[in-house]
């Protein structure tokens, strides 16, 4: 399987990381805001991406 991931500055996973602690707060479950905030970055993103692969079993 292979994806791409967007590139992100500290600043940018710090800010990710509040979001979600932020909306988990709010009694979302964890899944549930990583998706959120994941989702919203890969919509907005503008930057570099990491193109990762992954080997199936």
């Amino acid at each position: 399987m292979k994806t791409d991931t967007p590139a992100l500055t500290v600043e940018e996973q710090n800010k990710a990381a509040e979001e979600i602690i932020a909306l988990i707060a709010q009694g979302l479950s964890s899944g549930e805001a990583i998706k959120q905030v994941a989702d919203k970055i890969r919509q907005n993103h503008k930057g570099e991406y990491i193109h990762m692969g992954f080997e199936e079993e």
